[in-house]
């Protein structure tokens, strides 16, 4: 039986991209109701796809090694995807950091569970990465060589980290729902509100949720008066149009539960994509966000030992974090006064 489900998942694979030879593999995983790891693994027993094993830390620490690299975050409406190099690689208590002027990343490991190399045919050759999944088999971060990458580093660590397995079957585990929101009326609201007016650090913003239990939008809702706005979801496409035009640099936030990938900078090329995906297309990042999905938009404002930092945050249907925005800033440092501009104009619109 379970050679059967092999053969028979490629099968379908394989007669889903003959009918729509442009679906993404996430996508196909998705209409195939399975783990996109799991047709993934399909790839392994013609060579196009190595399994990996090991201590995904070690190889991760690695990679300033493999130079310029696309990397890659997604969640299930956005996309993040940033070029540049590794520089500055940590791992403590189960987290890691990438810090440096382009890649900018922070790593929930618990979450990482299977990594693969892949080679992949494009119209000018082929493009290899490194990509890594959860257990149940959705994608958590993707590293895309460049042609000024160093191939022979990739490939020596694909031979030091390449699994004994190599079956073109991958098993997953269910995927873990998210944990109901606590009703309002069980939380100390007047506690929380208080605890969000001493804030002293935008970092400290998420550990005042968990000490009362509350789910991020829900937080929002529950915010004390004038620190938590809704406004229209068009917002965030006035403000990247905004920012652009004004050349005011940002912060750009996408994330899942294994990674969070950021941007700092300008941002240049704001574009929509018929009526669905709103984008930012410039030379070292890019940004597709599916504008449909936004089900809510919040203009944030938190205080700190350096004065208010005001985010515009992002989130679907079920209450998800899609994108995160900041203005520019480094601890120490006061908001930007253009970011702030930006900001007033959103709400008087």
């Amino acid at each position: 039986m379970e050679a059967e489900a092999k053969e028979s998942l490629k099968e379908r694979w394989e007669a889903l991209i003959k009918i729509h030879p442009k679906l993404r593999i996430r996508d196909a995983a998705s209409q195939l109701e399975v783990g996109e790891a799991q047709l993934l693994a399909t790839g392994c027993a013609g060579g196009r796809v190595i399994r990996l094993d090991g201590d995904w830390s070690q190889l991760i620490r690695e990679f300033p090694r493999l130079g310029r690299v696309m990397c890659l975050t997604r969640n299930e409406h956005a996309v993040h995807e940033r070029y540049g190099e590794f520089r500055q690689v940590d791992f403590f208590n189960g987290m890691g950091q990438v810090v440096g002027p382009d890649i900018d990343l922070r790593l929930f490991m618990r979450t990482w569970r299977f990594g693969f190399a892949v080679t992949d045919p494009i119209p000018d050759g082929e493009r290899q990465s490194f990509q890594f999944f959860d257990a149940g088999g959705d994608a958590i971060h993707k590293v895309y060589l460049q042609n000024t990458s160093n191939f022979g580093a990739y490939g020596e660590l694909l031979h030091r980290f390449r699994s004994a397995n190599q079956d073109p079957w991958q098993g997953v585990e269910a995927r873990s729902a998210n944990a109901p929101e606590l009703p309002d009326a069980e939380i100390d609201i007047s506690g929380f509100q208080q605890a969000w007016r001493d804030l002293k650090d935008t970092h400290g913003f998420f550990n005042v949720l968990q000490r009362f239990r509350v789910a991020r939008e829900q937080a929002l809702r529950l915010a004390p008066e004038g620190y938590a706005i809704r406004v229209e979801s068009d917002r965030p496409r006035q403000m990247l149009e905004l920012a652009a035009a004004q050349e005011t640099p940002i912060m750009v936030f996408i994330g899942n539960r294994g990674c969070l990938q950021i941007h700092t900078g300008p941002v240049r090329n704001i574009r929509m994509f018929g009526s669905e995906w709103l984008n930012v297309l410039d030379d070292d990042f890019n940004m597709h966000l599916r504008d449909t999905a936004v089900a809510s938009v919040w203009i944030v404002r938190k205080p700190t030992i350096d004065g208010v930092v005001t985010s515009l945050e992002l989130f679907d249907e079920e209450r998800n974090t899609l994108v995160i925005f900041f203005g520019k800033r480094k601890p120490g440092s006061a908001e930007a006064e253009a970011w702030r501009f930006i900001i007033s104009k959103l709400e008087r619109r």
